[in-house]
């Protein structure tokens, strides 16, 4: 008997280029069997070597575009990506209503190179709206930063610390992510009642493009498919590492490249 096929929504923006985003997301669903949909909530200009412009979809579109989904092939788990503007999170909000538990946030706020991809007081909008949604948020070290209005950590202790805020305000669960700290990469999750850290292998890359996008849906793929919450982590940083060794076959561009999301399918 062939097994079911998990399904998954992306709501999240979209990048031309195809590392990051929606289309990074649907890439990340297929490489881990699983059916893909989305709903974007914007449309930037972007490529490998940065974010040149980003135009909000209305808030009303984007709901629409969840509606239309939900009625009709209900996910079994939803990836949250860049929202852009507090009345999108709003909307994506009032469009998911009583969400099925397996929502990840990647809450998108500011790109390595380029534009700005959220406006004033989206922060706010994300923790009073999305955050209390989500199974899983997993902000990297600056957008912890922002959420939780602290400096940008530094250390293990400052990463659990801004993850023990961000459970106070609401979130079931928070990975940040550590990727930017030098050496060993560490990963920190709190869940309210206890901090565990996830150490990986730092792999030496310039393709780093859409990586909290591919780790986010990754993580949510695996929840879509009945996994626990650790072990999703672990499956989706193992992955993440083999795609972003895998990258440079691709042959992307001249900035920074995405991963290679297939790499397990052409190796």
């Amino acid at each position: 008997m062939q097994a079911r096929i998990p399904k998954l929504l992306s709501i999240a923006g979209s990048d031309p280029s195809g590392g990051a985003g929606v289309q990074a997301d649907l890439k990340t669903f297929s490489a881990f069997s699983c059916y893909g949909m989305a709903a974007v909530t914007a449309l930037t200009a972007q490529n490998t070597r940065g974010v040149t412009a980003a135009f909000p979809v209305a808030p009303d579109i984007v709901a629409a575009q969840i509606e239309a989904v939900m009625s009709d092939i209900r996910p079994d788990a939803i990836k949250i990506g860049m929202v852009a503007t507090p009345e999108i999170a709003r909307a994506i909000a009032g469009a998911l209503g009583e969400a099925p538990l397996n929502v990840v946030l990647d809450p998108v706020l500011v790109p390595t190179q380029g534009v700005s991809l959220a406006l004033a007081g989206l922060e706010t909008a994300l923790s009073t709206t999305l955050l209390p949604l989500a199974r899983l948020v997993t902000p990297n070290l600056h957008e912890a930063s922002a959420l939780t209005d602290t400096p940008l950590a530094r250390t293990l202790d400052e990463m659990a610390a801004q993850g023990r805020l961000l459970t106070d305000a609401g979130a079931r669960a928070v990975l940040v992510t550590g990727g930017d700290l030098a050496g060993e990469p560490l990963d920190v999750l709190a869940d309210g009642a206890e901090i565990r850290v996830f150490h990986g292998r730092r792999v030496e890359t310039r393709h780093t493009h859409g990586t909290g996008c591919a780790l986010s849906s990754a993580i949510a793929a695996e929840l879509a498919k009945g996994t626990g919450l650790i072990d999703a982590i672990a499956a989706a940083k193992v992955w993440l590492e083999g795609a972003l060794a895998a990258a440079e076959a691709l042959e992307l561009g001249d900035g920074r490249g995405p991963p290679h999301h297939f790499f397990a399918m052409w190796s």
